[in-house]
Formats: structure tokens, C-alpha cells, sequence
């Protein structure tokens, strides 16, 4: 029986404690992806990073205490899903990597619209159909997290796209947890409002777009990645064994309005 089938009682509520784990994170160059991988790390997973960055990776190694390796790979490519198939062992499937170009719907040109069907939808997807192989061949069970967005849940003017392809996401979660549950394989995501990282700093140096996001979310702050990090943690660990078809949703209330 794999260590997340069942509540393990040696450990205390709320452990995250993932000794002996295998994970794999995509997008882990930078953001959210970079802070999940050492965050796992730091649990005790062994740590597979994918990035397309080589500078990124080998920073990212030199901090993982020897549990990260990484993997310069488009996550896009048949390569990559071969290479994720072709593990001997994985436990642990973050699918973090995306993108947005907000646009009005009038002015998506095609080229934006199949990058980001492309990347947002089916690499989360091929992804995870390569990680489910890898669970079912060696029949332990597995866990998958899909990073999603509050826009999986709403609508929002200038995301149509974006919101489209988070739409997808959440759909698929639902799916692949209600036909994995029987080979003990939990699927959920994390639905973040707008984080603070390097790729959002430049919208937030508009101070009116800034003060419009705040305004929206009634906690009253912008998100932090360590937000993000801890509800990853959280569903991926023992603590979260019953878990599975939800979406954690770190919005500050944002969704709730």
C-alpha cells in the first residue's frame, strides 16, 4: 500500500514529512515552480526540476542539498513526456509551468491562442498522462497537483484565453481524480490570485492596476509565493491522504465575492 493510501499514524497531523519520495516540478526555473522544488526538497524528496534555463537549474541544484536534479527541457515536446515515462520511479507531479498574454478577445491573434492551449492545457495534460504510467506500472499510488488560477474559477476582461485554459485545468482535475481514485492516485490544484514574482512585477508597477487587484481580493494584500508554496505542500503530504478533486483556492477571498 503506498504511504498516502492511508493516514499514516506514525507521523503527526499535519506532517509533510516526503522521505524516500520522488517529485517532479515543471517550470521550476524561476517563481512559484523554483520555491515548490526546494520547498520538496527540504521535506525529503528526491527533486526533479524542468526548466528551459540552464543558469536557473544549476542555481536551483547548488541549493538542494543534493536532492535536485535538473532536467532543460520544453515542456512541450514529445521528448520531454518520453523522458517523464520513462522514470523508474515518481510519486510526486506539480504541473506548474504556464503562461498568460492578456489580450482583449478582439486582438488574440492565433499564434497566442494555440502557444497558451498549448502549454497551459496539453503539456499539463500529456505530462500527467506520462506520470500516471510511471504510477500505474509500479502500483504505489501518486499524487498530482495542477497549478491552476483563481481564472479557472471566474471570468475576467483581457483573459479569455487565460481563463479558458484554467477552466480546462479544473476540469481535468475533477476527471482525473474521479477515475484515478480506484489505483490510489490523488489529483487536485491550486488556484492562486496574483502573486508577487518576477514575471507580475512589471503589471504591478501600474499603480491603478495594483491598487484594482487589491481592491478585488478582501484580504487586502497581493499574494506571496510562500503562499502558494505551503497549499502545494499541504496536497502533496500524508496530511492531505482524503484530497482529491479539490481545488485550494489562495485567492484572499478573491472567489468568494
Amino acid at each position: 500500500m503506498p504511504p498516502d493510501a492511508v493516514p499514516n499514524r506514525d507521523r503527526p497531523a499535519g506532517s509533510t514529512t516526503l522521505d524516500g519520495r520522488v517529485s517532479l516540478v515543471t517550470g521550476a526555473g524561476r517563481g512559484i515552480g523554483r520555491a515548490c522544488a526546494l520547498a520538496l526538497a527540504r521535506a525529503g524528496s528526491d527533486v526533479i526540476a524542468v526548466a528551459r534555463t540552464s543558469t536557473e537549474l544549476d542555481q536551483l541544484e547548488s541549493e538542494g542539498e543534493g536532492r535536485i536534479r535538473g532536467w532543460r527541457e520544453d515542456v512541450t515536446a514529445d521528448g520531454f513526456f518520453a523522458r517523464v515515462e520513462a522514470l523508474e520511479r515518481l510519486d510526486i507531479l506539480l504541473n506548474n509551468a504556464g503562461m498568460n498574454r492578456p489580450l482583449p478577445i478582439q486582438d488574440v491573434d492565433t499564434a497566442t491562442l494555440d502557444r497558451m492551449l498549448q502549454l497551459n492545457v496539453r503539456s499539463v495534460y500529456r505530462t500527467s498522462q506520462a506520470a500516471v504510467r510511471v504510477f500505474l506500472r509500479n502500483d504505489r499510488g501518486g499524487c498530482i497537483v495542477h497549478m491552476s488560477s483563481q481564472m479557472g474559477h471566474v471570468g475576467a476582461a483581457g483573459r479569455t484565453v487565460y481563463c479558458l485554459t484554467k477552466h480546462a485545468v479544473e476540469g481535468l482535475t475533477k476527471a482525473m481524480a474521479v477515475e484515478l481514485a480506484p489505483r490510489r492516485i490523488r489529483v487536485n490544484s491550486v488556484a492562486p490570485t496574483f502573486i508577487e514574482t518576477p514575471m507580475t512585477q512589471p503589471m504591478f508597477e501600474d499603480p491603478a492596476f495594483r491598487q484594482s487587484v487589491l481592491e478585488s481580493i478582501p484580504l487586502g494584500r497581493l499574494g506571496q509565493v510562500e503562499d502558494v508554496v505551503g497549499a502545494v505542500m499541504y496536497l502533496v503530504s500524508p496530511a492531505a491522504s482524503l484530497v482529491t478533486g479539490h481545488s485550494l483556492r489562495v485567492d484572499g477571498g478573491w472567489t468568494a465575492r
